[in-house]
C-alpha cells in the first residue's frame, strides 16, 4: 500500500472528527479543505497539490489564525481568541515541526555568511534564501525579526 498523502490525512481526520462529533477539529479541518480547494482553483498551484504545496497552503491558514487570535485579544475578545487557538492547534498537526529560536538563528547566521550580508541593506539577499531554507518550519515574521537583529 502506498504512503498516505497529507491531503488523505486531512480527509481521514475530518471524517473521524465528524464521527466523534469534535466540532473544533471539524471546523478547523473544513477551513483547511476550503483553503486547499481555493488554492487548486486559483491556478497558482498544480491541480493535484504536492505535499510541499499543501504545507504552504496549510501554513498560510495557520498564519491567518495566529493573526486573528492577536486581533481578538487586542479588541478584548478572549472567548473568540480561545476558539481560534483551539482550531490552530488542530491545524498545526499538519505542519512540520517548528524550529526553535536557537535553531532558526543558527540557520539565519549561516545564510548571512553565505550571502555575505553585512547590513540592513542586504536584507533582501538574506530573506528569500532563509525563507526557502526553513520552508514551513518557521513564521516569516520570526525570520524577519532574527535577520533584523543580526544585521542591525
Amino acid at each position: 500500500m502506498s504512503e498516505q498523502t497529507l491531503l488523505d490525512r486531512v480527509n481521514d481526520d475530518l471524517k473521524e472528527a465528524m464521527r466523534r462529533k469534535d466540532e473544533t477539529a471539524k471546523l478547523a479541518l473544513r477551513s483547511v479543505k476550503s483553503a486547499i480547494l481555493e488554492a487548486q482553483k486559483s491556478g497558482n498551484f498544480t491541480e493535484a497539490l504536492t505535499d510541499a504545496e499543501l504545507v504552504q497552503v496549510i501554513g498560510k491558514t495557520a498564519k491567518q489564525r495566529r493573526d486573528t487570535i492577536v486581533e481578538y485579544q487586542r479588541v478584548g475578545r478572549p472567548d473568540l481568541a480561545a476558539v481560534e487557538a483551539a482550531e490552530l492547534t488542530v491545524i498545526e498537526r499538519y505542519l512540520p515541526q517548528q524550529l526553535s529560536a536557537a535553531q532558526l538563528e543558527e540557520i539565519v547566521r549561516a545564510v548571512i555568511a553565505e550571502t555575505g550580508a553585512q547590513s540592513m541593506r542586504d536584507m533582501n539577499k538574506v530573506m528569500p534564501v532563509a525563507m526557502q531554507r526553513v520552508a514551513g518550519q518557521a513564521d516569516g515574521r520570526a525570520i524577519n525579526q532574527i535577520v533584523r537583529q543580526l544585521l542591525g
